[in-house]
């Protein structure tokens, strides 16, 4: 565990990204196999589920500290972060530990699951006596399941392949899928023999960057492969041994979740691995995304939700034939297989877009949103399919986003570095006269925007509702999202995804600000034939 802790301070005291990877590559190098298994594991972002409540490490803390519960709520509000607030209330531990870290995971943190409140209790107190600092502040990540580190999947295959000489692409698609830490694990990561065993293992994902400058730049259009880009969830559906798995882009394998695709995929041979999007799909048109969202999360999906949001995987990549990896074939060699392979199944096959020239492809990329779609997907055909996301060969043009101007209302502290700062807002529009809430944005401010945003929220507080503060309403910002659709969840009746701060209106009052009419006029109305799949 020290070593481990010693790992994260080092890792979370640099933003540069070769600091990084020299830190794992020297924790690499001394870790017994098995510790190493486990810090992979939280390295890749996985992490096991929440064992005990953060409020209950508070109050755990504040008993053992001996302060007033108004005191804990205090410390709380400031730190931002109930691991780090419990680890710093508090007293400096009586003994020291020299436990490894799979010792502390299998033996003493992952048995904390079967016992009772005072049971844990006792456990939980007996450790923070013998671990101090950055151990007591991972200890109660960990035992929260809210463990992050500052390094993506990408750093942590490279550090790998440096340690051990092993091509980083191989190193990424042995960490896909679905494994257990163990040395045994470990070991097999460096194994010289680059088939791998498991025959749920999907492949690591290519993704595409935001097209940066006009598609003519991109130079004959001809060279492309052109595709209506989707509003689904990224998945792989990998077919081996006479077994069905399908993935998530987030590494989430979800079978059991949409038996409608795996049954549509039943007439594929083994050794096939499809790239697609899983998509709400109803008499041939796609539904909206809140559709979809009624799905994901549920792992058994009654005949009732199964009749009103059917699900396909919409394929356009092809990965793996034959039990044969596809992927450095040039994209128009897979995209031709793929068409072939497809026609033995009931999976659709997303359908290309030919235009003669840019100019022509940017006139229908307007009609996007009309066609429930959010642009394109653009791909050289000469490309390989690569691992992570790399510039060059695929490109996103999608729509440009709503926008709105709306009025600050509500103000919270942020988590984790921002937890002194008033960084989670809440903004509103005009509706007959009032100003009703309309989304909440945490990003687009630079630094110096949000302290001087700070310091007036603190100066210009109405109320207090807990952790929230009722503001003044004179700011106005510009915000942006993707989406729109009608929710009856909100006050407004209107719910969009990924709203964001795009500017700070300083030449604008509230009164300039847009209204609820406004913004209903932004709902999507289809007035184009819709965007079909093929079969």
């Amino acid at each position: 565990m020290k070593h481990f802790a010693e790992l994260f301070g080092r890792l979370d005291s640099t933003t540069k990204t070769l600091e990084k990877v020299a830190a794992m590559v020297a924790y690499f190098e001394q870790a017994a196999p098995a510790d190493a298994a486990w810090a992979v594991y939280f390295l890749s972002g996985r992490r096991p589920k929440r064992l005990i409540q953060s409020k209950l490490l508070r109050t755990w803390a504040a008993e053992i500290a001996r302060i007033p519960e108004w005191l804990l709520i205090e410390s709380h509000s400031a730190v931002g972060d109930s691991a780090e607030t419990a680890a710093l209330l508090l007293p400096p531990p009586n003994r020291e530990s020299d436990l490894p870290l799979h010792i502390w995971m299998s033996k003493r943190i992952l048995p904390l699951r079967g016992l009772d409140e005072h049971e844990q209790r006792q456990h939980v107190l007996a450790w923070w006596d013998e671990v101090d600092g950055t151990e007591r502040f991972l200890l109660n990540k960990l035992l929260t399941g809210s463990f992050r580190v500052g390094v993506s999947q990408r750093l942590l295959t490279r550090a790998l392949a440096d340690y051990s000489d092993i091509d980083s692409a191989v190193m990424a698609h042995r960490l896909m899928g679905k494994w257990q830490p163990s040395a045994d694990f470990y070991n097999s990561l460096f194994s010289e023999e680059t088939t791998d065993a498991d025959i749920s293992r999907p492949y690591p994902f290519y993704l595409a960057y935001a097209l940066e400058a006009d598609p003519d730049t991109l130079g004959d259009i001809d060279d492309w492969q052109i595709e209506w880009k989707w509003d689904g969830i990224r998945a792989q559906l990998v077919k081996r041994e006479g077994k069905i798995f399908l993935w998530s882009r987030g590494e989430e394998l979800v079978t059991e979740r949409y038996p409608e695709v795996i049954a549509a995929a039943e007439g594929l041979p083994d050794g096939t691995v499809l790239d697609g999007e899983l998509l709400p799909w109803k008499e041939g048109e796609v539904m909206p995304f809140a559709q979809l969202q009624r799905r994901i999360g549920r792992k058994t999906v009654g005949k009732k939700l199964l009749k009103e949001v059917p699900v396909i995987l919409l394929c356009y990549d092809l990965l793996e034939h034959n039990g044969e990896d596809m992927r450095t074939l040039p994209q128009s060699e897979r995209r031709r297989k793929l068409e072939a392979l497809l026609t033995t199944c009931n999976v659709q096959l997303s359908q290309i877009v030919t235009e003669s020239n840019w100019h022509a492809l940017a006139e229908l990329r307007e009609q996007s949103r009309a066609r429930m779609v959010e642009g394109f997907m653009l791909k050289r055909k000469a490309s390989p399919y690569r691992v992570g996301r790399k510039r060059g060969d695929w490109w996103k043009w999608k729509v440009d986003p709503y926008t709105i101007d709306a009025v600050l209302i509500y103000a919270q502290r942020g988590s984790g570095r921002r937890a002194s700062l008033y960084t989670d807002y809440t903004f509103a529009v005009w509706d007959d006269g009032e100003l009703v809430p309309f989304a909440k944005a945490y990003s687009g401010l630079t630094d110096e925007e949000i302290r001087k945003l700070d310091h007036w929220i603190r100066r210009n507080t109405k109320e207090r509702f807990g952790p929230v503060r009722s503001v003044t309403p004179k700011h106005v910002f510009e915000l942006a999202f993707e989406n729109i659709q009608e929710s009856k969840r909100h006050k407004s009746g209107i719910a969009v995804r990924f709203p964001r701060i795009l500017r700070w209106r300083h030449d604008k009052k509230p009164k300039d600000a847009d209204t609820l009419d406004t913004i209903k006029e932004m709902l999507p109305a289809s007035t184009v034939e819709p965007v079909e799949a093929r079969s």
